[in-house]
């Protein structure tokens, strides 16, 4: 397993210190450095820096990107995920994210904003505190660079979820500063163009072995093409898709069947991953890992209970793989419910037993919403072993994949048009067609077509497929103006595109900030 840097809060030095002096088994791991984690003696450039690696502990959290929020805002919403977990199991989220029951004091979307506006806030506080640009040294221009991507990634989760939002890039000096009205998305995007520029010049295209998880140049490059994509911006998107795929550092070499296994972390298709782990000591903590195992992992029982089931499978997406792509069994994680076995499952679905099994498997778990799991969140039984816990609090996240990237270069080159553009387009898809098909030669036909709308297809089915049960689906359909069309029987309208605001800070803010039109009472 790959060796990883923590870039956490450094209050867990002290957390681990006071371990160590009442868990006496542990204190052989605990007298130790700690493989690939930080501490204070490693620390170079003071307060600023760490100020600025406590985001990363924030970025990781349970509101944004490892929890329920998360996942209800970016993948729930899609027509090849709902809710997941019991159906009493927090039952008004069904209605909310699956049925588009939108309902502005829902906890979940509350949380999700708040946190963004947070990591904000925080960001802007160290922007504030480093100074001039012009005045600061190389490594603080760096510093600068990590609080511009990470409030550009704030604000464009906002602004994609939301539409209007308030744009705040000063420092809060008391919270009567922070009650500002609703800015124009325009707005919003110029501060995202803005603070994604400045981290493509100032971040490095790599860090030495203690940093792995900081973010790069590639990182940058890469969310500012997924900004351009959401705005259609064909050519713009193509030049940073493409300044990522001439770096040469990013490949897809791994096989799909291990880019999601631990000992893969950290390889060369991740452009941004968020580091996790855990130690016998501390095996479920978000101080250094994540709950994004924890929350989408089997229902079940005894050592087959990993977790709490939500975020599933849909039907659609198990019919959405091609014939034989060996994607759809490193996706969906099958599982019987009781009375069944798994032979009957194997005869319901026609999935090979051995694809579905991981690590020898088989699951039973209780009257869940949906059918599958999701493999993608799937921890490894010898590190449960390891750690003494089924939840996998020390999986990494990937947040941006190279093929992501190659298949936003194939979509901006597709919509751009013309020969040239066309045959670019071609040979970005099949780079991704081409590792899924593995060894195999019945599977996965390399894509042709000269005609635009037939690649266009093809490239949209692609990033259906490569990226199934991550994010994020509905947002693909909502830019493609198909949302209307594919979810519709799930109960979307047009005005479905954004959510309300949270009802609380609506009334908070005494009248400053107004409720989106289409949900204003």
């Amino acid at each position: 397993m790959n060796k990883k840097t923590i870039i956490r809060k450094f209050s867990v030095a002290a957390a681990a210190l006071a371990l160590a002096a009442t868990a006496p088994a542990c204190s052989d791991l605990l007298d130790q450095e700690p493989q690939g984690q930080w501490t204070m003696d490693d620390v170079e450039g003071g307060a600023h820096l760490s100020e600025v690696l406590s985001l990363y502990t924030d970025i990781r959290s349970y509101n944004i990107t490892a929890g329920i929020p998360a996942f209800l805002v970016h993948m729930v919403r899609s027509e090849d995920s709902n809710k997941g977990s019991m159906a009493t199991d927090g039952a008004e989220n069904e209605n909310m994210w699956d049925r588009f029951q939108y309902d502005a004091s829902n906890g979940p979307m509350e949380a999700y904003w708040t946190q963004n506006y947070s990591i904000i806030h925080k960001a802007n506080t160290v922007i504030d505190q480093l100074g001039d640009p012009a005045s600061l040294s190389a490594d603080d221009l760096t510093l600068r660079g990590e609080c511009c991507f990470f409030r550009a990634y704030c604000y464009f989760n906002l602004v994609r979820a939301f539409g209007q939002v308030p744009l705040i890039d000063f420092h809060i000096e008391n919270a009567d500063q922070a009650n500002v009205a609703k800015s124009a998305e325009g707005d919003i995007y110029r501060l995202i163009d803005s603070d994604l520029q400045f981290a493509e010049q100032h971040l490095p295209l790599e860090w030495e072995s203690r940093y792995t998880g900081r973010l790069t140049f590639g990182a940058a490059r890469a969310l500012h093409a997924r900004t351009y994509m959401q705005r259609g911006d064909w050519g713009n998107m193509l030049a940073a898709a493409q300044a990522v795929i001439g770096l040469g550092i990013y490949d897809l070499s791994t096989p799909y069947d291990r880019i999601f296994r631990e000992e893969s972390e950290n390889g060369p298709e991740s452009v941004w991953e968020l580091q996790c782990t855990a130690t016998t000591a501390l095996p479920a903590s978000t101080d250094i890992g994540s709950q994004f195992c924890q929350v989408q992992g089997v229902r079940g029982a005894g050592d087959n209970n990993l977790g709490w089931g939500w975020h599933m499978a849909t039907e659609e997406i198990l019919d959405a793989f091609e014939t034989g792509d060996p994607r759809k069994n490193e996706t969906l994680l099958f599982y019987t419910r009781p009375g069944e076995t798994w032979d009957q499952l194997v005869s319901l679905y026609g999935a090979p037993a051995d694809g579905n099994q991981p690590y020898g498997e088989k699951f039973a778990s209780d009257d869940c919403v949906g059918r599958f799991y999701n493999k993608k969140a799937y921890c490894s039984r010898t590190l449960r072993q390891t750690y003494g816990s089924n939840e996998g609090f020390w999986f990494n996240v990937r947040l941006i994949r190279f093929s992501d990237v190659v298949l936003m270069a194939a979509e901006a080159a597709c919509e751009l048009g013309g020969e040239a553009n066309l045959a670019t387009a071609r040979e970005y898809l099949e780079m991704v067609r081409s590792r899924a098909r593995g060894t195999a030669t019945d599977i996965l036909p390399e894509v042709t077509t000269d005609d635009q709308e037939e690649l266009r297809q093809a490239i949209r089915r692609e990033r259906r497929a490569e990226l199934a049960l991550e994010p994020d689906r509905f947002y693909d359909l909502v830019r493609w103006g198909t949302a209307e069309e594919v979810l519709g029987p799930l109960g979307y309208q047009p005005r479905n595109r954004y959510l309300p605001l949270p009802q609380s800070q609506v009334d908070a803010s005494n009248g400053v900030l107004v409720q989106n039109p289409d949900y204003a009472s």
